[in-house]
């Protein structure tokens, strides 16, 4: 891997590249490194097998080596042959006495069952005249669940005259072959042997281990496609793809506000309460029977009269007093608009935090968000108006037919031999009072309904139908690089969504790959 595109033809030169690499990572000395030297081989003649060769095992340190070697070098063996996946090879020389064998040692305590571990027995042709290794490659000195194979190597003179691997393994084969005590166990000792067995170990523990890969890979797809659609599509290059983009994204935006009014998600009901319980309660809280007191009356009617007072009814003076009534609906009227702006407000803020696209860029979130509070402004001023208008129509057109329908002794103020200043008595003032009252109330019922009307007309329908209306028009005379501009995405998010890309067309390759290795066994 640290020469990507150098192939090598000789195991020469192959030799000489780990040793010059060792060096290059300790620094010449007799130190080791954990950072692994990955060669591949592509040949015909060799199995499908991944090999890590680890340092042997020592007990002391010898010149040029630091003390910490023997735990530096056992340390990471372990943090290899600890792995479930890991197939482990204890190689044992033979001449040697198997009880302490470090191999075995340490492949006991990571793998005590032995469900992993193939015992490897080398320099069998090195052992004392007299003795063999009969015991151990048959199991009966110390037994594994898989049988011990023994193997025998180049020796260091064969080294020296560089002996080929081709002619190494016959005369391995020749040795087990023609030694009487190794004759019947022949057939399955020897590196070749022990090459193939390690292959088709790993195949079956491989199809052994197909249905949990299929699963894993399953979820860590589901997984990686949730994490890319948090973090949504990438920017478009081009200024019409990004219009469309904002557009989309826009466009998300406005339903999911849309909803919340029609009730498919929560808050709009929030509005029916201010219709319903709000105005209601304000226009009770105003009192007019207070107003419309025999001392407010008389200073109203006797002011409307002038120098010349009134030789029937005081119409003057009824006008007055239904005004100065009426006009104080205008404060719950304005509050009403004022209260369905703060719910459309509070809506429009609901909406964003749950259009996933916006999180994805804040400018346009801003921007979005500065859009449509500007758009309920104008709606509520729009809104004000109108409202405020329904009061002032009624204060400027009075029913005439409530007062035609009236006794006329209440109209013309009783007795009409009275004399005229006998009309403002407290009977006739009181009169006055109660029939304005009436009049307020029936007036006041009407307002409490047609409010909500115009309220509706001008805020909740328009913020439905044009809420960004204003902001698509200004967002088509923008250039391309102002709507880049817009889409300000985070570098780390863009980084992060190639590389969740990446990987997620790795695990959707290993899928179909390991689907079919499924399918044809």
């Amino acid at each position: 891997m640290h020469l990507p595109r150098k192939r090598f033809t000789d195991f020469a030169a192959v030799r000489k590249e780990i040793a010059d690499e060792t060096d290059r990572e300790t620094g010449r000395t007799k130190q080791i490194s954990s950072v692994p030297i990955h060669l591949s081989i592509y040949s015909p003649n060799v199995v499908n097998l991944t090999l890590v060769d680890l340092p042997g095992l020592t007990k002391v340190a010898v010149e040029g080596q630091p003390d910490s070697i023997v735990q530096d070098i056992e340390n990471m063996v372990r943090a290899f042959i600890e792995k479930p996946n890991c197939i482990i090879l204890a190689i044992s020389p033979a001449n040697q006495d198997l009880a302490t064998s470090d191999a075995i040692k340490i492949s006991r305590e990571v793998d005590p069952k032995g469900e992993r571990t193939f015992g490897v027995l080398t320099k069998i042709d090195l052992m004392d005249k007299g003795t063999d290794a009969v015991d151990i490659l048959e199991g009966r000195a110390y037994k594994l669940q898989f049988p011990w194979i023994g193997v025998v190597n180049r020796s260091q003179a064969d080294i020296n005259k560089s002996v080929d691997m081709i002619a190494a393994r016959r005369r391995e084969r020749e040795y087990f072959a023609s030694t009487p005590e190794y004759k019947h166990l022949a057939n399955r000792m020897g590196s070749e042997h022990l090459g193939k067995m390690l292959s088709k170990h790993l195949e079956t523990v491989i199809k052994s281990r197909i249905p949990g890969l299929q699963s894993l890979i399953s979820k860590t797809i589901i997984e990686l496609e949730t994490e890319l659609s948090r973090l949504g599509k990438p920017i478009a290059t081009d200024a019409g793809g990004k219009l469309y983009m904002i557009m989309e994204i826009c466009r998300a935006f406005d339903q999911i506000f849309k909803e919340h009014l029609d009730g498919i998600r929560p808050g709009g009901d929030k509005v029916y309460n201010v219709f319903d319980n709000q105005l209601p309660a304000a226009l009770k809280r105003l009192q007019f029977d207070k107003h419309l007191s025999m001392e407010n009356v008389r200073k109203l009617i006797t002011e409307a009269d002038g120098y010349q007072p009134h030789l029937i009814a005081p119409e003057q003076g009824y006008r007055r007093l239904i005004e100065s009534s009426l006009v104080t609906i205008k404060g719950p009227a304005e509050a009403a608009v004022d209260a369905v702006h703060a719910i459309l407000k509070e809506l429009v803020h609901k909406a964003m935090g749950e259009t996933v696209e916006l999180k994805q860029y804040p400018t346009l979130r801003v921007e979005v968000g500065n859009a449509a509070c500007e758009s309920l402004d104008r709606m509520k001023e729009e809104s004000r108006k109108a409202t405020l208008q329904l009061v002032e129509m009624e204060c400027s057109y009075l029913t005439v037919d409530f007062f035609r329908k009236l006794p006329q002794d209440i109209e013309k103020g009783g007795n009409p031999t009275h004399s005229l200043f006998d009309r403002y008595n407290d009977s006739y003032l009181r009169r006055i009072g109660t029939t304005v009252l009436s009049y307020v109330n029936m007036v006041c019922g009407s307002l409490r309904n047609s409010i909500p009307k115009s309220i509706v007309y001008c805020q909740v329908r328009e913020a439905k139908r044009s809420l960004l209306d204003h902001f698509f028009t200004e967002l088509g005379k923008k250039e391309g690089k102002q709507l880049g501009s817009l889409l300000d995405e985070d570098p780390a998010i863009m980084q992060r969504r190639v590389s969740l890309a990446k990987r997620l067309e790795l695990y959707r390759s290993a899928q179909s790959e390991i689907d079919a290795v499924a399918w044809s066994k």
